[in-house]
């Protein structure tokens, strides 16, 4: 039944809604309304001064409910294995029991783990073969930073005792070995490793052992991760290691600029036919590092990464660079490819780092159109990067840098543009720059800066290049044969 407004009725309504004369007075006196605003903020302040699980559960957001699409034959929701998505409840026997279930689906194409909107605190769990894990928009995974939940493995066989510690490491929080057709995807849901606490204690020394990942797959193939976010790792964020035919796209990558040590974004490990592609990543440390093991150990492990390529990324990386190739690169690296990708507000731009002791070789590598803007250091070779796991290294095992070119560079508000320093030991051989053009910020010499490097400029460069490089024209006619490939004006102090 509808109810009419009468004339009595609407009389009472309109008694009943009219405005009190106490709340009118209150927000007329100018001083009560400024101590009812100091009331608002100094309550918003103690929220804030709470951990961070319970800051991210008050000001969270509800998202709408946005169907998920089944990827697989078979599709389970985390809450169906006991999950509680309150960001205090502890989700590690959860995961642990939906993995169990997928792994015993292999012959049915495997199975999806949905994990819909929430704050889901979990240890350290392992992913299966044929199985997609999909995050919701608004799904959380909160890695618990207490180091008693998280488990202590081997170190890795290619960097022989521990990335910062001799002995065992920290495992990943989200980890998979010798696996088949993983897939780590949704609706842009967060996996978030809550590396505040790691961070404060590496820099405080309070660990004795290397801190792990947020994501690690060791030694498989076939792995897809996109439309997710991964935010304040430990360590390392997403470490694809030994495996083939990996593809990592749309994924955003945080971590704060500062204070985050060792936060890289992406290092793509001993890894083959790999593909990055419209990722946005702003981190601590490198935003990707191409590596291939650690000295002698990497020496011996003996797997390079090759057939990688990076396209249509924006970068940020105020301690270290956007785009890294080493330093740790003892099994080789070759046939890479860098392209359409921006770096701003970065100490370096594109970088690769080695030096004696680390054997390997830098081979067949393209970079091309790049910009740099507001950045120290745009191309950068170094040949002295003397960090190394223990004193038995071979200071003779020397690396080969080679093949490796830069087409259509441009940019602006950079200091140094070319930086690339061989040495008489580590020479760098066969350098291309084609079609450069970046804005600088010091007009001073020696800000294209070579030593101990052979190679070509064609066409036009700016600024004009160092004397070590032959010169070209636009049509590929020699102009001037360099006699001074063994000249050195490096220059660190701008």
């Amino acid at each position: 039944m509808v109810e009419t407004l009468t004339p009595s009725s609407s009389s009472r309504w309109t008694q009943f809604h009219h405005p009190r004369p106490l709340i009118t007075s209150l927000f007329s006196n100018p001083k009560t309304l400024l101590t009812i605003l100091w009331i608002a903020v100094i309550f918003s302040v103690l929220f804030w001064q709470k951990d961070a699980t319970t800051r991210i559960l008050f000001f969270r957001r509800d998202f709408p409910v946005r169907e998920m699409p089944k990827l697989r034959t078979v599709a389970f929701n985390l809450t169906e294995f006991g999950g509680v998505g309150d960001g205090v409840t502890l989700n590690t026997a959860a995961f642990e029991r939906a993995v169990l279930a997928i792994s015993k689906l292999g012959k049915k194409g495997g199975g999806q783990l949905n994990v819909p909107p929430g704050y889901w605190l979990t240890a350290p769990f392992n992913l299966t073969s044929h199985m997609t894990l999909f995050l919701a928009e608004g799904a959380v995974i909160l890695g618990v930073d207490d180091q008693k939940y998280w488990p202590l493995m081997p170190p890795l066989p290619s960097y022989g005792y521990g990335r910062e510690h001799i002995g065992p490491r920290y495992g990943s929080l989200i980890h998979g070995q010798n696996l088949r057709d993983v897939v780590i995807t949704g609706h842009n849901g967060t996996i978030n490793g809550q590396g505040q606490a790691w961070w404060k204690k590496y820099k405080q020394r309070l660990l004795n052992n290397t801190r792990g990942p947020l994501v690690q797959i060791m030694w498989s193939s076939d792995i897809v991760i996109s439309n997710i976010t991964l935010r304040d790792s430990p360590f390392w964020t997403l470490h694809p290691y030994d495996c083939k035919n990996v593809t990592i796209k749309n994924v955003t990558i945080l971590a704060p600029i500062f204070n985050a040590p060792n936060t890289d974004g992406i290092d793509p490990d001993s890894c083959e036919d790999m593909l990055i592609e419209n990722c946005y990543i702003s981190v601590g440390d490198d935003g990707i590092a191409i590596k291939s093991g650690w000295d002698q150990y990497g020496i011996s492990y003996g797997r390079p990464s090759t057939n990688i390529i990076i396209r249509n990324l924006v970068v940020r990386s105020m301690v270290s660079a956007g785009i890294s190739i080493g330093s740790e690169m003892s099994g080789g690296v070759s046939n890479v490819i860098v392209e359409n990708v921006h770096v701003w507000n970065s100490r370096r731009a594109v970088r690769i780092k080695t030096a004696a002791g680390r054997g390997g070789y830098v081979r067949h590598i393209a970079y091309r159109n790049l910009t740099f803007v507001n950045v120290r250091v745009g191309i950068v070779i170094k040949t002295d990067y003397n960090e190394h796991p223990a004193g038995e290294f071979n200071p003779k095992a020397l690396p080969v840098l080679e093949d490796i070119s830069y087409t259509s560079i441009h940019g602006e508000g950079v200091r140094v543009p070319v930086r690339i320093h061989g040495n008489s030991e580590i020479p760098v051989k066969n350098i291309t720059i084609r079609d450069m053009s970046i804005g600088i910020t010091y007009k001073k010499k020696h800000i294209f800066q070579c030593s101990h490097v052979q190679g070509r400029v064609i066409g036009t460069v700016f600024p004009a290049p160092c004397e070590n490089l032959d010169l070209y024209d636009e049509q590929g006619h020699l102009v001037r044969r360099s006699g001074s490939q063994n000249a050195s004006d490096i220059d660190y102090d701008f």
